[in-house]
């Protein structure tokens, strides 16, 4: 347009023309030369592929995740989540966790993996005895980080934890082992809802059903509801040599009915304000003419099946609905609408009982663990392990990691 405006102007006198003519081819002569030189860099910038995988035995410097410029993905609907893409550098405390404590959670998950994780378990089986900075570089390079939110937004949900109890039992019933544990009833899958717990304790007709069912007896009903909630236990039985012999009871179905939690319908009664376990068992010692009443306010009741526990079975904790075993401080219970199993998750919560910041498996469920950003954390057995499952429950913040 420049170059027409110029030539048209036919009345300058010609000492102009003549400039005007040098000017024009000069002006010419610059933008043939820009637009050669863009057209030039244009074809010089790659396209962008896939990411690349790091060779096994890279690594990455502490903090090197915040010069990560990589366009986001698209966020991801799952059917009670949303996942948002993220900076690596959003997810608090990654440079500080010892990733090789998870490895071994992520080991079991690759025993039964999913479609989407089975194609990256050779790369983490080989990593198993590389370092933390290699094995973050690798997650880095192979996985993307999300956010999990609820459908409707919020990004924060709640953390609970559970554990697998440690009590004494016996193989027939006596004065202080009087508590029943049942295997599944025949018949169960006809008629579900099975009967309530209340209707389990007062019934003919449910009683018949379990006669002969019983795998064992407690001495405590709370120490059975406890074994119930959490889904399975470590049992000691005393031989009639007077050895003992530890087995496992493991969850092997439940009587369809919903669950209502004992500690809430205390508060709601204005029994107790803080529904630990030992709050429980302390008002059940308290009121023992209520106790059946407490019992009974939650109508869900749990079978089992055992299983036997070698030392090796020992060192973990019981299958979870993944079908692998858990792994204390590393395996997580989710809801599975929101978060698949076997997905490497990264957890963040802080309160008054633990501050966590690390990488966690999805490998377990819950009748209680609903909702996008809900967790229950599985904490091992015994004692501590009990402690904190029965007063953990505070904020909570994940990220799934999932494959590029």
């Amino acid at each position: 347009m420049v170059h027409q405006t110029i030539s048209s102007n036919s009345t300058m006198a010609p000492s102009a023309s003549s400039k005007s003519k040098l000017m024009n081819r000069l002006l010419c002569t610059v933008l043939n030369c820009l637009i050669v030189g863009m057209l030039a860099a244009c074809g010089s910038v790659p396209m962008q592929g896939p990411a690349s995988r790091p060779p096994i035995g890279s690594t990455v410097s502490k903090g090197a995740w915040a010069d990560d410029t990589a366009v986001l993905p698209l966020p991801i609907l799952q059917a009670k989540s949303r996942w948002t893409a993220v900076r690596w550098a959003e997810l608090p405390g990654l440079g500080e966790d010892p990733l090789h404590e998870a490895w071994n959670a992520w080991l079991k998950s690759c025993e039964r993996p999913g479609p989407v994780f089975a194609p990256l378990c050779g790369e983490v089986r080989r990593l198993s005895i590389g370092g933390p900075d290699e094995q973050r570089a690798w997650l880095m390079t192979r996985l993307q980080p999300y956010r999990v939110e609820a459908l409707a937004g919020g990004a924060e949900g709640l953390l609970t934890a559970y554990f697998e109890p440690v009590m004494e039992a016996s193989r027939v019933p006596s004065a202080g082992f009087s508590v029943p544990l049942y295997q599944l009833p025949p018949g169960l899958a006809q008629r579900k809802p099975w009967f309530t717990r209340q209707e389990i304790d007062t019934l003919a007709q449910a009683q018949a059903a379990l006669k002969g069912r019983e795998i064992m007896f407690l001495a405590d009903p709370i120490d059975a509801l406890m074994l119930q909630i959490q889904g399975s236990g470590r049992m000691r039985i005393t031989q009639p040599d007077g050895t003992q012999r530890l087995v496992r009871l493991a969850y092997a179905g439940s009587n369809d009915q919903p669950y209502k939690s004992v500690g809430r319908w205390l508060i709601d009664q204005g029994a107790l304000r803080d529904a630990s376990w030992p709050s429980i068992k302390a008002w059940a010692a308290q009121n023992p003419g209520r106790v059946n009443e407490m019992l009974w306010s939650n109508p869900r009741t749990v079978f089992f099946r055992e299983e036997s526990l070698s030392d090796l079975d020992a060192a973990w904790g019981p299958k979870g609905a993944q079908g692998v075993p858990l792994t204390p401080g590393r395996s997580i219970a989710v809801d599975p609408g929101s978060i698949p199993y076997g997905t490497p998750v990264w957890l963040d919560s802080s309160g008054p009982m633990v501050n966590l910041q690390k990488l966690v498996l999805a490998q377990d469920t819950g009748s209680a663990i609903v909702g996008a950003v809900r967790a229950d954390y599985f904490a091992g057995w015994g004692g501590a392990a009990g402690e904190l499952a029965g007063r953990l429950k505070q904020p909570l913040r994940l990220w799934v990691l999932w494959p590029k």
